[in-house]
């Protein structure tokens, strides 16, 4: 199962995109992380504690992920045939 990507809109150009579920706290602190990163001008930046999540409802398998990450990466370097879109 493919995710869709992202669509690009001119406010998508200036900030990161980060997949993330707040049922599974799957990626929940990167956006807050590159947020402050870039608030403060250091890359180096890095959270002193995890903040207080509720327990994960679901439970994310990271080798599913990975998966799921590289068929992402394959479908991006596929290119497209280009079809005569005339029938359309």
């Amino acid at each position: 199962m493919a995710k869709p990507l992202p669509s690009v809109t001119p406010f998508c150009l200036f900030f990161q995109y980060y997949d993330i579920s707040a049922k599974s706290n799957y990626n929940f602190e990167k956006p807050f992380l590159w947020l402050a990163r870039k608030l403060v001008g250091d890359s180096n930046l890095e959270f002193v504690e995890m903040p207080a999540l509720e327990p994960p409802e679901v439970q994310v398998d990271q080798q599913l992920m990975q998966h799921y990450e590289k068929e992402l990466l394959e479908a991006q370097e596929t290119a497209l045939p280009e079809d005569d879109d005339a029938d359309l």
